[in-house]
């Protein structure tokens, strides 16, 4: 299913708690949750939060399922590309817009995420706007696709995977809260990434 007109139903997020309460509005009128469903829900222009809810989903239990890292390392990817290419809207394959998660565990992982995000959205706001204008949200999303490239050999060592997707949701933050100064570290958070990514890797 490709996305080639703007989504009208789509809400405004403006925080990582404003994410966290459409996930679990969205779990309430659905049985199963597709990730359809979530991109109706964000808006096919919202590239913030569809790179920060894959990096944060990665971060909870079911980040532990044998082959879900790398499909939202895959998720991640796609999006970065079309982020660098300044596509207007996202678009994400039919294959992928299926994959769902019952609204019960949804409903649960937002609930857990729920003093972390709070954290962040009490800790980043808009500062040094002059960062996430162009060039660079392109420049991110170069970083990002290269991040997410590292996760699929990462996932046969525990807990690695978790490393390249720190700074992905960094970056995801970064631009939905408009927040250069985040940007600027997400960058630097990069770097430190890509060392440990390499070094658990050998």
């Amino acid at each position: 299913m490709e996305n080639t007109e703007p989504r009208a139903d789509a809400e405004p997020v403006h925080s990582v708690c404003d994410i966290l309460d459409l996930l679990r509005s969205t779990a309430d009128r659905h049985d199963r949750v597709t990730i359809g469903n979530v991109l109706d829900a964000i808006g096919d222009r919202s590239y913030g939060p569809a790179l920060l809810i894959p990096a944060l989903l990665e971060s909870t239990p079911l980040g532990g399922i044998p082959g879900v890292p790398t499909f939202l390392a895959l998720f991640i990817a796609l999006t970065a590309v079309q982020l660098l290419l300044d596509k207007d809207h996202l678009w994400m394959p039919g294959f992928i817009q299926k994959r769902s998660v019952s609204a019960g565990k949804l409903h649960t992982i937002a609930d857990k995420l729920n003093p972390v995000a709070a954290r962040l959205d009490r800790w980043f706001h808009g500062r040094m706007p002059q960062l996430v204008a162009q060039p660079w949200p392109r420049v991110a999303a170069g970083i990002v696709l290269a991040l997410s490239l590292t996760v699929p050999p990462l996932e046969f060592v525990p807990f690695a995977s978790s490393a390249p997707m720190l700074p992905i949701a960094a970056f995801g933050m970064a631009l939905l809260v408009r927040d250069g100064l985040l940007m600027a570290v997400a960058m630097g958070i990069s770097i430190a990434a890509v060392a440990i990514g390499v070094g658990l890797a050998r």
